[in-house]
Formats: C-alpha cells, structure tokens, sequence
C-alpha cells in the first residue's frame, strides 16, 4: 500500500517535470531568433533541438537519469537564457515596471515647463 502511493506521488512529480519542459520549449519556440544572438545565448535551433528532446524523454522513455539531466537543461534555460532574451528584447515585465524614457527618478520629465 505505501509503494501505491509513492508510485502515484512519483508520477505527479514526472507529470510536473514534463509540464515545465513543455513551458521551457514553448517559451523558447516563441522568443525571436535575433534576440539569441544578441544575448550571447547558443542559437534559437540548439535551445529547442535540446528542450524538445527533453519533451520527448519526458514522454517516452522516463528515465530517471535523463529526466534529471533535462531538468537541468530547463533550469538553465530558465535562469540563464529567458532573463536575458526578456533584456535584449525589452518582453516579459507586463509593462509593469517600464515607464517611458523621458521618466526620471520622480515621474515623467516634461522639458522644465
């Protein structure tokens, strides 16, 4: 009885590593070609040949060695790659936090009037 739910615990960790390699491939498809080079970050080709296998692996073969080797592949897509294409391309704050370039310390410099 305990191996039942350490085994359905084990596949809701597997179905959570493929759910992130899929936002990873889908992210990295959906970036600009122009903005990996500019970023000094591989080529857009390399990024989604190696994060589609990862995808791939995750639903084919679920080898514990090779999903862990993947994870760490996503990881440093994720923490290296997409912060620094978001830079390059000016993507991904919502706008939030982006003024506009006249906007100084204290709100928008208007020319002195």
């Amino acid at each position: 009885m305990l191996l039942n739910g350490f085994n359905s615990l084990l596949s809701f960790v597997f179905l959570g590593l493929l759910i992130f390699a899929i936002f990873c491939f889908v992210d990295a498809a959906l970036r600009r070609e122009d903005a990996y080079r500019a970023a000094d970050k591989k080529t857009k080709q390399f990024w989604l040949i190696i994060l589609g296998v990862i995808v791939a692996v995750n639903l084919i073969l679920s080898f514990f060695f090779l999903v862990i080797a993947g994870l760490i592949a996503n990881i440093v897509y994720m923490v290296d790659v997409r912060p620094a294409l978001i830079r390059v391309t000016g993507s991904g704050g919502g706008g939030r936090f982006r003024g506009s370039s006249s906007d100084g310390p204290y709100g928008p410099y208007n020319g002195g009037r």
